[in-house]
């Protein structure tokens, strides 16, 4: 199996990969059976824009992933628009559970770390059942003290796991899959945010009416008001990427 790796550009100087969904699940599928070790996957909004764009050392952390997908719309209509690419929306809540399938149909185990242990527990048992046949091969709850990575990276590379998903939240768990990726036997590792609490239905998607029409964000930030000061720099991103494109113009 031969895939090209996806082509990495950038928004306002943060890179991401131009992948659609299927790329996105291609390119992990190849990654795995070409035996690759430690390959993370992170996901790029405009909030990560804008918080990479003040981070030297997260913006390592991200720099070096096998795949950054432009997870929020406002990424995807800076690339159309500043790059002309072709490119779609990959969202890591929906990315997971796809490679998920993906998993169960090749036989590959998977690994939970990360969440509360009733949620993670709790996803472990819901994707059973949504994908007959994928095996879980080890899960940990996201409330492990430092002393104990060491043990939990053994568990890790004992069970086998091909594919880990990560649940500790944004930078928390981009700052541990580079400290630890080298040192796991895992072929994919994913950083998944809250995807799990998802999963079980603790935390409720948008309608498919929002997310099919790219209003997902505002959807959350109607039901979480308590989210507006996170999505606050919205408009600061949508104003430099205008810029950036008068610039490009002249």
């Amino acid at each position: 199996m031969t895939i090209n790796k996806p082509l990495r550009t950038d928004v306002l100087g943060i890179p991401v990969d131009c992948v659609t969904m299927n790329g996105a699940i291609d390119y992990a599928t190849y990654l795995i059976e070409e035996n690759k070790k430690g390959c993370y996957i992170l996901a790029i909004n405009p909030e990560k824009v804008m918080v990479l764009s003040k981070d030297e050392v997260l913006l390592k952390a991200f720099s070096s992933a096998a795949l950054l997908i432009p997870d929020g719309i406002g990424v995807v209509m800076a690339l159309r628009w500043l790059h002309g690419v072709a490119v779609s929306r990959v969202p890591g809540a929906e990315l997971m559970p796809r490679l998920c399938k993906m998993a169960a149909e090749k036989g590959y185990g998977v690994f939970l770390y990360g969440a509360q242990e009733e949620v993670n527990q709790g996803s472990a048992e819901k994707l059973c059942q949504m994908y007959p046949g994928l095996k879980i091969a080890g899960r940990a709850n996201g409330y492990h003290k430092e002393e104990d990575m060491p043990e939990l990276a053994r568990q890790i590379n004992a069970s086998g796991a091909k594919i880990l998903f990560v649940a500790l939240g944004s930078p928390k768990q981009e700052q541990w899959i580079q400290k630890w990726s080298d040192k796991l036997n895992v072929n994919i590792i994913q950083g998944i945010g809250g995807t799990l609490d998802t999963i079980v239905g603790k935390v409720k998607r948008a309608p498919s009416f929002f997310c099919k029409f790219g209003l997902e964000w505002f959807y959350r930030l109607v039901t979480e008001p308590q989210r507006v000061k996170r999505q606050k720099v919205l408009p600061v991103f949508a104003w430099k990427v205008i810029k950036e494109k008068v610039k490009s113009k002249k």
